[in-house]
């Protein structure tokens, strides 16, 4: 177990980039658990360096305490209320030529403009955390035993981060949300059929890709 710290860089470059919103030592001792449960579930016969093998654990358990350390909750009519601003704000670009103000948005949507501001801060938070997890792990997402933690995954999420990301959005609503294709198609706000089609393209995109590599 003394070799482990030779992996201190390997925990600290992973951590470095939440170290503003969360405290650099609970980083550390979370990214040490990834980093054993790695050692322990690691194998010679795998097709890949135990540092890139253990990468992906110490973000996976960084990934979880950052989750469930935040204690942001969003109502579902903030999160309504976002989309409708989104929305109008698109709609009013193009009349106006320019971003229109919380004020005008306010006016067009005839909401109050605190609780406008209050929606979009709140959203914006929420966002800010999740950009990591859609970008760069979503891969994370898609359930396997850990000891199947071998190339063949690592090929998997290099596939994921070539999917658009509408794409992406169908995946991860149909398997980390578990939805079913009716709940996916009004989270999505596209029909059911669609939700269908579109998944059944996306997996045999990324059946293509994997056999391909």
């Amino acid at each position: 177990m003394d070799q482990l710290l030779d992996y201190e860089g390997l925990i600290y470059s992973i951590i470095n980039k939440y170290t503003r919103k969360f405290d650099k030592d609970d980083l550390f001792q979370v990214g040490m658990l990834g980093l054993i449960e790695a050692y322990k579930n690691y194998k010679d016969s795998f097709n890949t360096k135990f540092s890139t093998y253990a990468y992906y654990y110490i973000l996976g358990e960084v990934n979880k305490y950052i989750r469930d350390s935040s204690s942001l909750k969003v109502s579902k009519d903030l999160l309504k209320l976002s989309n409708s601003i989104i929305k109008a704000r698109e709609l009013m670009q193009q009349k106006l030529g320019r971003n229109p103000t919380n004020l005008e948005i306010s006016l067009f949507l005839e909401i109050d403009e605190e609780k406008i501001t209050e929606a979009l801060n709140a959203t914006e938070v929420v966002s800010s955390l999740d950009y990591q997890v859609e970008e760069e792990e979503l891969y994370n997402y898609i359930k396997v035993e850990d000891n199947s933690m071998d190339a063949e995954i690592l090929d998997l999420k290099n596939a994921l981060k070539e999917l658009s990301s509408e794409e992406r959005n169908l995946i991860l609503a149909r398997y980390y949300e578990e939805l079913t294709q009716m709940e996916t198609s009004k989270e999505l706000g596209i029909s059911q059929v669609q939700v269908s089609r579109k998944e059944a393209k996306v997996l045999q995109k990324l059946k293509t890709k994997l056999e391909n590599i």
